[in-house]
């Protein structure tokens, strides 16, 4: 398989590079970051995703097996970047999928999406909050066979490969390797195209779900 990932340098995107190898093609902004995804065993390609054309990344994508959006504005941006990032980048590589003919497409996005921030939040985080709904509203609206998943909140802990994932789970936490575990599960997951899915630890081993698709 030959997996696109966009925000290759992330750290859910590093370890989904380093389970899928010389599968993976991670774009990246910053060509300093190169080295780090080659390090996984995945191919790294320049690409800043706030500059490029639909065109551009096309041709990054055609013939591939699947794109990820697994990008994101990042800790300290403000909230312009969030809506160029987290919903212009998402936008773009949906675009893109669609020109290059590639129908998989599994968006990271994060729980709390698809809902108003409470009230009295943090404005940045309300701003980060409506760029990853409005990215989902943009996918949701395509022919592309799209899952979106939605974390809570990260952590850098041991994967536990034990997680509670549906439509709607209660808030909590999960280890970014259990994130990147659930994405590989996903690409082997047929039934949950279409759906949106809230991702907390819990009790079911990711093998598991894969089983039952």
């Amino acid at each position: 398989m030959r997996i696109i990932i966009a925000g290759g340098h992330g750290k859910i995107a590093l370890r989904l590079a380093a389970r899928l190898g010389s599968g993976a093609v991670g774009l990246v902004r910053n060509p300093a970051h190169v080295h780090d995804v080659e390090a996984t065993g995945a191919e790294a390609v320049v690409c800043d995703l706030e500059q490029a054309t639909a065109e551009d990344v096309a041709e990054i994508v055609r013939g591939a097996d699947a794109v990820i959006f697994a990008a994101g504005a990042g800790p300290g941006s403000g909230s312009a970047r969030k809506d160029t990032v987290d919903r212009g980048a998402a936008v773009l590589m949906a675009d893109a999928a669609e020109r290059a003919g590639v129908g998989r497409f599994i968006q990271i996005s994060s729980m709390g999406a698809g809902r108003s921030p409470r009230a009295g939040s943090d404005e940045v985080w309300a701003a980060y909050i409506k760029a990853k709904t409005e990215a989902e509203d943009d996918l949701r609206r395509r022919e592309l066979d799209w899952t979106i998943l939605r974390p809570g909140r990260l952590t850098d802990d041991p994967g536990t490969g034990l997680v509670r994932l549906a439509p709607s789970v209660p808030p909590g936490s999960v280890p970014r390797d259990d994130v990147a575990a659930v994405v590989m599960a996903l690409l082997e997951a047929p039934g949950t195209r279409h759906q949106a899915l809230e991702l907390v630890s819990g009790d079911t081993p990711i093998i598991s779900f894969v089983a039952t698709e």
